[in-house]
């Protein structure tokens, strides 16, 4: 895997401070947000694409890509996948992007309205376009598989991973490059959602902002960057002797059909998500160990999560500890599903479950263990990763520790 985040360039970084409790909220740099009623964000600190991209290549691309790219990259550096003319038709990539190229777009705009059509980029389209991520990523690592782009709100890299899960299963590809990755902090963005009153404005203390089950909660905090996860058959992994961090066992994915931004009543779309990814991993709900929640620290949907928790699990959801990693990324929209994936991979691999941050004053209807403010050894042999999005988008991700042949 790989990863650009709030809270470092890469995965290592990015672990140790998610399970320190750090928070990747501070004022917005990229542009003055002066006037707004939101004026944090949580932004990938310090990055530079020219790093790892030619400049020249860095000036053709959206700062989404740029995050896709070089978190796969990274990715297939530390998976140590070799692709050749001999296997490059067997692995494919899928990432996803809710967004896409909003910064260039916003640029573009200005320069339509200030200097005329003439003057338009004709870099524009593809630099804007959500499916261009994995288009240069398949470029530039030469993989000749299956490739496209997912969009489906926040639940966007959750389902980038689960139909990347389901194409090796069906035998299209051998290895998937997959994953999410979002750069939303725009004012067009935040203006957009301050509108819909959904992001917090606590400008006054951004690292307490996102406080996912506190009954304080006041909306969530924005986040950009991306994660990319290398998935490979079983058979192909041991093959080429690869070192495995987890097993991705299961997939659920449905709509509520209920509401455009709003969630079901109960999170019954949310609860047939869950039931769907265990039953696909042959895993019984007293099975799992850690759940990653959407968590997101609005008010509908951490009481609604909670709901289709209970629903599902029981007196077991009182067991189960649970986390929202958005209390220290923030909300990375589409990359969000995949960067928690990473996460709850990784919990499941190191036996560390990362803490919710923040939860000071607990609601009264989120009553469950969500692992407040420390990090918490804990031997997780299955879980489970929730990613919920507008338009009424479940996807869920069931891992299991690998044990070895």
């Amino acid at each position: 895997m790989g990863m650009v985040s709030p809270l470092g360039l890469d995965v290592e970084s990015t672990w140790q401070a998610l399970v320190t409790g750090q928070s990747g909220a501070g004022p917005i740099t990229q542009f003055d947000p002066e006037g707004y009623d939101t004026r944090f964000a949580a932004e990938a600190k310090g990055f530079d694409p020219a790093q790892y991209i030619d400049r020249k290549e860095v000036r053709r691309l959206d700062r989404f890509t740029h995050f896709a790219l070089v978190a796969a990259l990274q990715a297939v550096e530390q998976a140590d996948l070799k692709i050749t003319p001999q296997n490059a038709e067997h692995i494919g990539v899928v990432i996803g992007s809710g967004i896409g190229g909003l910064i260039t777009l916003t640029e573009q705009l200005k320069v339509l309205f200030d200097r005329g059509p003439g003057r338009v980029s004709p870099f524009l389209v593809p630099m804007m376009i959500s499916d261009s991520a994995a288009g240069q990523v398949s470029i530039t690592l030469g993989a000749k598989g299956p490739n496209w782009g997912t969009v489906s709100s926040c639940a966007t890299g959750a389902h980038a991973l689960g139909e990347a899960f389901e194409t090796i299963r069906r035998g299209d590809a051998r290895a998937m490059i997959s994953g999410g990755s979002e750069a939303p902090i725009t004012p067009i963005a935040i203006a957009a959602f301050n509108s819909a009153r959904a992001l917090s404005t606590r400008n006054d203390d951004p690292q307490r902002a996102s406080r996912p089950f506190d009954a304080k909660r006041d909306g969530f905090v924005i986040g950009e960057g991306a994660a990319i996860l290398v998935l490979e058959s079983l058979e192909h992994a041991l093959g080429r002797g690869a070192s495995i961090i987890a097993e991705i066992a299961g997939y659920g994915a449905t709509a509520d059909a209920f509401h455009i931004t709003a969630p079901a009543e109960g999170g019954e779309g949310g609860c047939r998500a869950m039931k769907i990814a265990l039953k696909k991993a042959n895993l019984e709900p007293r099975d799992v160990d850690y759940i990653n929640a959407h968590g997101t620290s609005t008010p509908l949907n951490d009481k609604t999560e909670t709901q289709a928790i209970k629903t599902l699990f029981g007196e077991h959801a009182y067991k189960i500890p649970i986390s929202s990693t958005k209390s220290m990324t923030g909300h990375l929209l589409g990359a969000a599903g995949a960067i928690e994936a990473a996460f709850t991979a990784l919990a499941v691999q190191r036996g560390m479950l990362p803490p919710t941050i923040n939860l000071e004053n607990p609601d009264p209807e989120c009553d469950l263990d969500y692992v407040p403010n420390a990090a918490r050894q804990h031997s997780v042999r299955a879980a489970l990763s929730n990613v919920f999005g507008f338009g009424g988008h479940n996807a869920v991700l069931a891992f299991k520790r690998w044990e070895g042949s």
